[in-house]
């Protein structure tokens, strides 16, 4: 089992990059499922249906959201039909969508569950708990367990990956759109990553045009924050499992700008 996830996609350049990467990016490292974080993918907040149908039809089976889940109001029309989209499972109860879903290649099941965390954000259920309780429930049917935790503080997140370590395959930060170098497998088996980083603007800040970001930092006062343009990223991670007990054999981070190319297969 591999697992390829790609990192929050922000605005039209985060789509661009799919649209340009993704295919290329699965020839190479051919993933038995991939995953992407499109919480931001509508002009830096929300997503549509559109864009939901547009990342299927580039080859992701499952998107996971975040704490921007709800801010493209056109969501709640479609969100509870869309088998492919799960949003932060620790929502309070009644919140439409579904927080984990399953995806079968041949004869392996992978559960993806998306939560998200409570420091400096929304103040919404456990995520800890959640988790607990998730696991009771999808480990009845598959080992392969893939957990987007969606948080800001490190410390939150690392308390996370070692709380689950053994119980899941990984444990994948988002959120912050900065990848970090901390990729590794937890003692029992899980594999860990605190952020993989964001794919869209790469000469913004988290995204967002600098400019605007400068001036708000410089003056305190209110700005429109619009989405960078210019050159672009794409932040992603592998994981490999083992076929058996669905724990993890090896994380690989992602990194592809100006700065770091890949080279691609043709």
């Amino acid at each position: 089992m591999r697992i390829l996830f790609i990192g929050d996609v922000y605005g039209a350049p985060g789509r661009q990059m799919i649209q340009e990467y993704t295919a290329k990016l699965k020839k190479q490292y051919k993933p038995t499922i991939t995953i992407i974080n499109g919480e931001n993918a509508a002009s830096g907040k929300g997503i549509t249906e559109k864009i939901y149908k547009g990342f299927l039809d580039a080859g992701a089976q499952v998107i996971t959201l975040g704490n921007h889940t709800w801010d493209n109001r056109g969501i709640f029309e479609f969100i509870e039909n869309a088998k492919h989209i799960v949003r932060p499972a620790n929502y309070p109860e009644g919140t439409p969508g579904k927080g984990y879903t399953f995806h079968r290649y041949n004869d392996l099941e992978i559960a993806v569950v998306n939560l998200m965390g409570r420091t400096f954000l929304p103040a919404i259920d456990c995520p800890f708990k959640r988790a607990d309780e998730i696991i009771q429930e999808v480990s009845k049917r598959t080992p392969f367990i893939f957990v987007d935790f969606h948080a800001e503080a490190t410390s939150e997140k690392q308390a996370m990956g070692w709380y689950l370590d053994g119980r899941v395959s990984a444990v994948v930060g988002t959120h912050t759109h900065v990848q970090t170098a901390d990729e590794r497998i937890l003692e029992k088996g899980t594999a860990y990553l605190t952020d993989v980083g964001m794919t869209g603007p790469y000469d913004g800040i988290l995204g967002v045009d600098r400019e605007a970001v400068l001036q708000k930092f410089l003056t305190q006062l209110p700005v429109r924050f619009e989405v960078a343009e210019g050159r672009k990223q794409l932040s992603a991670v592998v994981i490999d499992l083992d076929g058996k007990t669905g724990l993890a054999k090896n994380i690989t981070r992602i990194q592809i700008n100006d700065d770091q190319p890949v080279s691609m297969h043709d």
